[in-house]
């Protein structure tokens, strides 16, 4: 039998789709995933997270997929599909039950957390993901993993993400009509954890700040476990459109001079330094100051940590988290982002960087691939305990037939 599994993601964002394959080895702990596939495509069906053209999402996705198959070499039958937009919300539960036995199984923590899903949430949301907290045995608490400990009342106390269900039933939609099927829908605050942050943040206390084109996802880690988890609805999209009002161009225009001369740095920028619009865009031709859409860009940026702010000051942890903030996601890479975070939220600060990766780094060593990379790597490890990915040889198999099956076709009058 072959020992090698291959998964793959999806990260359907607001601006840009990103599919990732890789190859699990189990004979080596299959823990390290090898990536040997990379997919991207513009995402023209979506707005912040939500799907508003379900025919241009398919042909999108597809797009993304088939890049990856191509530089895979491998096709693409299902993946793990990241979710991120403003309608996914999260709150936190408690679960009890009583154990029947001295010792506490795997069982009786799927029963407990199913106890803590037993509440009562709007008839338009939908749980996409329960994250236990810490556990509590009789009288003691903060337990990590109590299999195997020996008591008579088992609690929990969980994160519950949810999203509204027609967003996330047209999502489902669009990749069951792109040809694949989905093994779990993963929201962006759990996976991007899974790709840049190592266990020590974990413990020390972190904040993770995903910055996309429609959305920023944010979550809070202390002592190993998730704290706090948001989705706020700005993003990179918004600074686009400030470019495009303050500067009087087209959307278009003002995308290609943030990614080519933004700067979230306008003390830095000589007054005289003008950007000459006509060499990036035939409808707009007039010069612009560099150093006023640095004040632009730097005014939304603010915005944007202003409000993770906020969220830390909710959960007490304003300036209180060890481990700083990493900040992923592509609108992060404009300079001068980790110099307002550093100044806005009073934390160190880093660009967050995929971990426990092998294969062709190079083409994913990227903030904007950090969700579509933590989703494999959540895939890979739910799927040591659910068989999710498919095996080597049986793909081999698969595929010979399929050659031969559409060869003999072929012969066919």
């Amino acid at each position: 039998m072959a020992k090698e599994r291959v998964l793959a993601s999806l990260d359907i964002g607001s601006a840009k789709i990103r599919t990732v394959v890789a190859v699990v080895d189990s004979s080596d702990g299959g823990q390290v995933p090898s990536v040997i596939g990379v997919g991207l495509s513009p995402s023209l069906g979506m707005r912040k997270g939500h799907v508003i053209d379900i025919e241009e999402t398919i042909h999108n996705i597809i797009s993304a997929l088939e890049d990856a198959e191509r530089m895979a070499g491998v096709p693409i039958n299902h993946v793990f599909v990241g979710m991120s937009g403003s309608h996914i919300e999260a709150f936190d539960s408690r679960g009890v039950i009583a154990i029947s036995g001295s010792e506490i199984l795997v069982e009786d923590i799927a029963r407990v957390l199913e106890a803590a899903q037993a509440v009562s949430i709007p008839s338009n949301r939908r749980i996409l993901h329960i994250e236990p907290k810490s556990y509590a045995v009789d009288e003691q608490r903060g337990i990590k993993n109590p299999v195997g400990m020996t008591g008579i009342r088992l609690e929990v106390e969980a994160h519950i993400i949810t999203g509204q269900i027609q967003h996330v039933k047209n999502l489902e939609k669009c990749v069951d009509q792109a040809g694949v099927d989905i093994d779990a829908l993963v929201p962006a605050t759990i996976a991007i954890s899974e790709a840049v942050l190592t266990k020590r943040q974990k413990e020390l206390g972190v904040v993770i700040i995903d910055i996309g084109a429609g959305s920023t996802s944010v979550a809070i880690y202390e002592e190993g476990t998730i704290l706090h988890s948001v989705c706020l609805p700005v993003g990179g999209e918004n600074v686009t459109n400030d470019i495009a009002i303050g500067l009087r161009t087209s959307i278009d225009t003002a995308e290609k001079i943030k990614i080519e001369f933004g700067s979230v740095l306008p003390s830095e920028i000589q007054e005289r330094e003008m950007i000459d619009l006509s060499t990036v865009s035939k409808m707009d031709t007039q010069t612009i100051s560099k150093k006023y859409m640095a004040e632009i860009m730097q005014a939304r940026y603010y915005e944007i940590f202003s409000l993770v702010k906020e969220e830390l000051k909710r959960v007490g942890r304003d300036g209180l988290l060890p481990a700083g903030a990493l900040l992923t996601g592509a609108a992060v890479k404009a300079p001068g982002v980790l110099d307002i975070a550093r100044e806005v939220l009073g934390l160190p600060v880093q660009m967050g960087f995929p971990v426990e990766i092998g294969g062709v780094i190079e083409k994913v060593d990227d903030p904007a691939y950090a969700t579509a990379l933590g989703t494999l790597l959540w895939g890979v490890r739910e799927g040591q305990h659910h068989g999710h990915g498919f095996s080597m040889g049986n793909f081999d198999v698969k595929r010979v037939v399929g050659h031969v099956g559409s060869w003999f076709k072929n012969l066919l009058p």
